[in-house]
């Protein structure tokens, strides 16, 4: 799990907003990250834990549930991402505890059906990571720096369900992105920024099925990725595809590097070919390393 991240909470067709002065606000400009105490941090955390878990209790909310007796044959969409994968300044048994983390985590999500009208939270299915149920430390991220936590590491499912996502037709209604960019591009095979941070429970992952098909998430682990599919009781005749506009670097007031882009849908029908292009988010980043090192 990464702890820092921020929500996009304006519409995704928002505009730069204006001060009386007829200035515009610069959209690339990201404040410096501020240090808060371990004490706060704790308090804060546990505030929004509380927070989120009264919501539950009183919310009318449709959760999707696990039916492992239920497979549907149509395929939208199916994905992959490294379990192993040496990173700098971390060690590898945290690379390990993770695989074991995501064994757990998938156990409560593999075979979860989204009918109309339900909505998917990983948080609702996974519960809170603890070690009385077999989660180890894994690697984390505070205030841009990388430490272990009791079931660090889950924000490869993050990552994975929300790149799932974003092809079919199922709704965001809470994604949280990366409010840092930790390591330098390495075989990076989807655009920067199409992932999602967790962290129990308040910063989750969230679907809305407001449509009338029936969707199934499928997950599982082999010895060198961590899989997944998204399947639907009916075959859409529609083709997804996710790119990046708008790339690039910023250097700030305060010293430090930012990365920025804009991710976008295309959905093609397969019918009559006709497409509709839709923005899903804009991403400011602060970079935890210099865009001009050799990588």
């Amino acid at each position: 799990m990464l702890a820092d991240s921020f929500r996009f909470k304006k519409p995704i067709n928002a505009k730069p907003e204006t001060v009386t002065s007829n200035f515009m606000i610069d959209p690339l400009q990201v404040e410096k990250p501020k240090k808060r105490s371990d004490l706060r941090k704790f308090l804060g955390k546990e505030f929004f834990i509380a927070k989120r878990q009264i919501n539950w209790l009183l919310s009318d909310t449709n959760f999707a549930k696990v039916d492992s007796k239920i497979n549907y044959n149509n395929s939208l969409i199916k994905h992959k991402s490294f379990l192993l994968r040496p990173l700098k300044d971390v060690d590898m048994y945290l690379q390990h505890n993770k695989v074991t983390n995501l064994k757990i985590a998938i156990s409560n999500l593999d075979k979860v059906v989204i009918k109309p009208g339900q909505t998917f939270s990983i948080w609702r299915l996974v519960g809170r990571p603890t070690k009385s149920k077999g989660y180890l430390d894994g690697m984390t991220l505070h205030n841009g720096e990388i430490s272990k936590d009791t079931g660090g590491g889950l924000c490869q499912l993050g990552n994975l369900l929300y790149w799932m996502a974003l092809h079919t037709p199922l709704t965001i209604k809470e994604r949280w992105r990366h409010g840092y960019d930790v390591f330098p591009d390495i075989n990076r095979t989807i655009p920067f920024a199409c992932g999602a941070t967790l962290s129990y429970n308040y910063v989750d992952l969230q679907l809305k099925n407001n449509t009338d098909k029936y969707f199934q998430i499928n997950l599982w682990l082999d010895k060198e990725y961590l899989q997944g599919e998204i399947t639907c009781d009916s075959d859409l005749k529609t083709k997804y595809e996710i790119y990046e506009t708008d790339h690039m670097f910023k250097h700030q007031w305060w010293g430090g590097y930012t990365r920025h882009n804009k991710i976008w849908k295309k959905i093609t029908s397969l019918l009559d070919n006709s497409i509709k292009e839709e923005i899903v988010t804009e991403n400011n980043a602060i970079m935890m390393y210099s865009p001009l090192i050799d990588k």
